[in-house]
Parts: C-alpha cells; sequence; structure tokens
C-alpha cells in the first residue's frame, strides 16, 4: 500500500474542439466557480476540428479567476522548449501564477511530420524530452545568459525570460521504465491517463519513479501523481471501472490515493457532458476528499 500523503486536487478535461468553443469555455468557467483545482486540455494540434490548445488556454486562464490550466500533456516535437517555456511564463504571468506544465513525447508521428514536425524512434523522443526539461528550466532561471548543447535542443547564449509568477510544475505524461526514470530525477509531477495505463500497471511504475527519485537524493513524495480518469457517473449498477454510482467513483478514486498513490484526478466525460462534469465537481469530489481525510486519519 502506497499514500504518499499528498494533497488531493481535482480537474477537468475538456475537449478543445472549434465547432462548441463557447461550451467549452462555459465548462472551465464551471470548474472555476465549484472549485475545482486544474482543467488540464489535450494538445493535438494536427487535429483539424480541435482549437490550438494555448490559444484556448490562454482564453481560459482570462475567463476564471482561481482555477489552474496546464496542456494534458503538450506535444514536444511540434513546440519547440525554449519557445514554449516563454510562452508558459508568460500565461503563469499574466494569469497571476495560475499555469503549470505537462509534456509529451510526442505520438501519431505521421500527423506530427506532415505538419513539419519531426519523425523521431521512441529513443529518441525519449531523449529530446528528457533535454526538453533541461531547456526550459534554462528559459526559467533568471539569469543573464544560457547555453545548452544537447543531441535534439541547444541554447546558444539565449537572454531567458519572463519568469514564471510562481514555481511552474513540469509534470510529464509517459509510461516507459527509461522514461519514468527520467522523471523521477528531473520532473515535478507525472501525469497518466487511465485509458492507457489501468490501475493494475501503475504500481510498478511508481516504483521506477520512487527508485530514481531516491538514487538523485529526492523524496518521491515530492513527486505529484496526476491520473486522468475517463468514465460516467451513472445512477443504476456499475458498469466496470468507474463506470457506476457516485458510491462506486468514491470507492474507486479513495483506493486509487491510499493503496495505489495516486494524488490528483482529472476527469473527462464523454461528448463532454455538462451534466457530468456538474456531478463530477459537486458529488464525486467531495465525498474523496471526506473519504480519503478518514483514512488518512
Amino acid at each position: 500500500m502506497t499514500d504518499y500523503g499528498r494533497p488531493l486536487q481535482f480537474g477537468m478535461f475538456p475537449t478543445p474542439e472549434s465547432s462548441r468553443a463557447e461550451g467549452v469555455l462555459d465548462l472551465v468557467e464551471m470548474a472555476d466557480e465549484e472549485g475545482l483545482d486544474l482543467v488540464g486540455i489535450q494538445d493535438h494540434p494536427y487535429q483539424k476540428d480541435f482549437l490550438d490548445t494555448w490559444s484556448l488556454m490562454g482564453f481560459a486562464l482570462a475567463r476564471t479567476t482561481r482555477i489552474r490550466v496546464f496542456p494534458d500533456v503538450a506535444c514536444l516535437p511540434l513546440r519547440p522548449p525554449a519557445v514554449m517555456a516563454k510562452a508558459a511564463a508568460s500565461l503563469d504571468v499574466l494569469s497571476g501564477g495560475r499555469f503549470e506544465l505537462a509534456l509529451g513525447a510526442g505520438a501519431f508521428w505521421s500527423a506530427i511530420t506532415a505538419m513539419d514536425g519531426p519523425e523521431r524512434t521512441p529513443g529518441e523522443a525519449a531523449g529530446a524530452l528528457s533535454e526538453a526539461v533541461d531547456v526550459i528550466r534554462l528559459m526559467w532561471s533568471g539569469e543573464r545568459s544560457v547555453q545548452y548543447e544537447g543531441a535534439h535542443h541547444r541554447l546558444a547564449g539565449v537572454h531567458p525570460g519572463p519568469r514564471p509568477a510562481h514555481d511552474i510544475g513540469i509534470w510529464l505524461g509517459v509510461g516507459g521504465p527509461r522514461m519514468l526514470g527520467v522523471l523521477g530525477r528531473k520532473a515535478d509531477g507525472w501525469a497518466p491517463s487511465n485509458s492507457y495505463f489501468p490501475p493494475p500497471t501503475l504500481p510498478a511504475m511508481h516504483a521506477r519513479i520512487d527508485e530514481s527519485a531516491t538514487a538523485a537524493g529526492r523524496d518521491p513524495a515530492d513527486i505529484q501523481r496526476i491520473y486522468n480518469v475517463f468514465g460516467t457517473i451513472a445512477d443504476g449498477p456499475g458498469g466496470g471501472f468507474l463506470g457506476g454510482p457516485v458510491g462506486q467513483w468514491v470507492e474507486e478514486l479513495t483506493g486509487l490515493v491510499v493503496e495505489t498513490g495516486m494524488d490528483t484526478f482529472v476527469f473527462g466525460a464523454e461528448g463532454d457532458d455538462p451534466h457530468q462534469h456538474r456531478r463530477w465537481a459537486v458529488e464525486v469530489v467531495p465525498a474523496v476528499r471526506e473519504a480519503v481525510a478518514r483514512h488518512r486519519a
């Protein structure tokens, strides 16, 4: 059993469909009003029906007052890390410290190359992601000039800035042993999805992160564990993991905290059903907070 004892956080995962842009922003405003902590927006620039994630995040921050926003996860092959670092810091400054950054190594390579992005092998993608973390931190460093020479990314006497308004977390949406090791050494959080990494796979992945963190002199509990969760909040009998009544959701999410080590849950509803999102915020989230508090007590 693993519970890192971290504070619980909850968020929403709206789909950035251009045909219903106002509805997406309405969901974000609801999340803000209902006291959720995060909004995560997927980043697939090659999806013709999707808005640009970074433009949408700016609008989301402007339409809210307290919730934090992050790309879930940023498509690194189409977002040069030095430029992305400046965009992230800018959004953080403009929002008063409400931006976080989650990075992905890339997928759907034929679509990426169709947009003039690089095609990388799994090893190259992992190396580029690891280097990107270094580059982004240098761009936020406040140093007068920074340099970096990597196999995929380089800085040659860049004057970094602006500094973020707060210490932006760098989270990685990764799953392989090599990148989980990189995460343990240098990242602030882990952002997998239950559709790719179901609960039974999580303990071994936590162990890899923790092993790497400990070897680097870090406390594994300092690493946030974010889980993108997809399912249906129903009134009838359960239909598998996260497919049933509120009580089932509370039991399963509480177990993921106190037995499996996750601490943050970002919910995506089929069709972005606003009724589902409101039930998540009003019925599920408070009950999970109470249940976890009882277990920890």
